[in-house]
């Protein structure tokens, strides 16, 4: 029940832009909430939040199309959170640019991560596990700010992070 109560009254409460400026740390806390919450996976947590923070123009039916990436494709292929990074890239831009900005979200991640693979980045945990969760938690996370990071520049908000 106190759940249920926490998730009604946070619902309509972010406010990820004001003054032009991105709150981007609250994004990330958004998208770990999402998954901690168990309300999304990674790749759906990723594109709802900046999704909803960037007021994409679309409803929240696009993330659907991102719930076949959590968990690395089903398979432990590609890390989910990523794909969701690359999904909410692919809301504001296309083509050459898109694939320049994905490129940039892997180049980012990797320097953090060392790899991009959900099998390797799980190594060792056992699929729903407290463990797992709390990691997969923290990369969903970190996929949201570096995503949002990106998304803040391209999109030409001033500053990088909105100080709380």
């Amino acid at each position: 029940m106190i759940r249920f109560i926490k998730s009604i009254f946070r619902k309509k409460d972010y406010i990820f832009i004001e003054n032009n400026k991105v709150d981007i740390k609250k994004m990330r806390m958004v998208a770990e909430d999402y998954y901690l919450d168990r309300k999304f996976y990674c790749s759906e947590a990723v594109l709802k939040t900046l999704k909803d923070g960037f007021e994409a123009p679309y409803g929240d039916e696009i993330i659907k199309l991102s719930s076949g990436f959590p968990v690395g494709m089903g398979n432990g292929c590609a890390c989910g959170a990523i794909n969701g990074g690359v999904m909410a890239i692919g809301m504001f831009f296309s083509g050459e640019k898109a694939m320049e900005l994905t490129k940039e979200l892997q180049e980012k991640f990797l320097e953090k991560r060392k790899f991009c693979c959900c099998k390797v980045l799980t190594r060792g945990m056992k699929l729903g596990s407290k463990v797992h969760l709390k990691h997969c938690v923290t990369i969903t996370g970190e996929l949201t700010e570096l995503t949002a990071e990106i998304l803040a520049r391209e999109l030409g908000y001033e500053g990088k992070i909105k100080k709380s």
